[in-house]
């Protein structure tokens, strides 16, 4: 039987799975769909309840993982096919080409610098832009640079290559082809993690009519050093600071009317660390936060929402919104909700209007089902075998699961449930060593 294991998903769960795993002695297989591992978590500014710096947390160990001479890092790669064979896993993994030869890219940016193409920048949710070659962010693992055919001129009109002609190291290559890498492993991890509901679809909150309605993680890129204003927390719609934001929670979440029925268990968190982060770039500012139930249950969140309310003046409505409607001229946002205490239909005004959506499993959890012969709930979420007794395993003997594309769960425990499945991934070698030297 093979002592390797497949890890599917580069995020802070994949990432921790690799690791413990890999300092067992194990040899790892990560699989990330990206050009870089780091995930969601890259993402963010700050961490609740502590505040620390996210990236200066998970960067050390995107290093560690990339230099482990137990993981072989699998990058801008997707798995295909996946079979079982006498207790093992033969998986086909498909690497698509970079156009960049990783062992001459420096990650020195000129490709980058010259490069006449721009694009929305997915890393900022469309918020920044990025040029056809491109890193998706400065701390990147691997960091090396990735062309974008879609965008390309050279791939679209045939002209341009300015990057390969300007390279100092000579790395980019215009004939690179997909790579198809064949695996032999004991067993599978699944840390695909989540996507955000797009809540285009109600109409009556706004988005993506008004400019100063931002999801959630469009707040996160812009209030963060590393974004695309630095930090600095302007308004879309004209470039001035907002006196007056409101939070709207559980934006198609908690929903009877054919959205998603589940809570999505950190939104009230990560809200109320946004709210103080908004109030330490602008102690002046109002922020409000309308909610139906605040559900703040992880180790110090309740206190963490307390510190928000009476040291930075946060303020908690429960409420629930009926629409929202934007002053043609102004731009300033019109809120209407119900105070549940009271019952009563009130409405203020708002600078900016930040929409806390429903987390959602992946798409991709569906292809990878298929694959597998897995088993998903009714919501995409991959199903245990057991919510109490067998958390991580799945109904495929061998194939744990983790982190959010098991079920909604913060940062800390998809770490755990990381190293959960980490251990039976491990625990599964030792059974199978075992018999077979008996």
């Amino acid at each position: 039987m093979s002592n390797a294991v497949l890890v599917i998903g580069g995020g802070i769960a994949g990432i921790q799975a690799s690791l413990d795993l890999a300092n067992r002695g194990t040899k790892v297989y990560l699989v990330e769909e990206l050009p870089s591992i780091g995930g969601r978590m890259a993402q963010l500014d700050k961490t609740f309840p502590t505040m620390d710096c996210s990236i200066c947390i998970l960067a050390p160990k995107m290093i560690e993982c990339f230099r482990h001479p137990n993981i072989s890092l699998l990058t801008y790669s997707e798995v295909t096919e996946v079979k079982r064979d006498a207790g093992n896993f033969t998986v086909k993994i498909l690497k698509k080409p970079r156009y960049v030869d990783v062992e001459k890219c420096t990650g020195c940016g000129t490709c980058m610098e010259k490069c006449p193409a721009k694009v929305p920048n997915e890393f900022d949710i469309g918020l920044g832009s990025r040029k056809a070659i491109y890193m998706p962010f400065k701390q990147a693992v691997p960091l090396i640079a990735t062309i974008d055919p879609e965008h390309c001129l050279y791939f679209t009109k045939n002209v341009c290559r300015v990057c390969q002609k300007l390279c100092p190291s000579n790395a980019v290559n215009f004939e690179q082809k997909p790579e198809e890498i064949v695996v032999n492993v004991s067993s599978i991890i699944l840390a695909t993690g989540f996507d955000l509901f797009n809540p285009s679809i109600m109409s009556e909150y706004g988005y993506s009519r008004y400019k100063n309605t931002l999801l959630s993680m469009e707040l996160e890129r812009l209030i963060s050093a590393s974004g695309p204003t630095g930090g600095h927390l302007v308004r879309p719609s004209d470039g001035k600071e907002p006196k007056r934001i409101v939070f709207v929670q559980c934006v198609g979440s908690r929903s009877q009317r054919g959205e998603l029925p589940y809570c999505s268990s950190v939104c009230c968190v990560y809200a109320t660390k946004e709210s103080i982060l908004i109030k330490e770039h602008l102690p002046d500012i109002e922020v409000y936060i309308l909610y139906l139930d605040l559900r703040a249950i992880g180790k110090g969140f309740q206190e963490f929402v307390d510190r928000a309310k009476k040291e930075y003046g946060v303020k908690y409505i429960k409420a629930h919104p009926g629409g929202i409607t934007e002053d043609p001229i102004t731009k300033n946002l019109q809120i209407y909700y119900e105070d549940i205490p009271t019952g009563e239909m009130k409405k203020f005004t708002a600078d900016m209007v930040v929409l806390c959506p429903a987390l959602i499993p992946k798409q991709d959890n569906k292809k990878i089902a298929q694959v597998m012969d897995l088993e998903l709930d009714e919501y995409g979420f991959f199903k245990s075998k057991n919510e109490l007794t067998a958390p991580v395993d799945t109904n495929v003997p061998g194939i744990y699961i983790c982190g959010y594309c098991q079920g909604p769960k913060d940062i800390p425990e998809s770490i755990a449930q990381a190293s959960g499945a980490a251990a039976r991934a491990a625990e599964r070698i030792m059974c199978v060593t075992r018999e077979a030297g008996s």
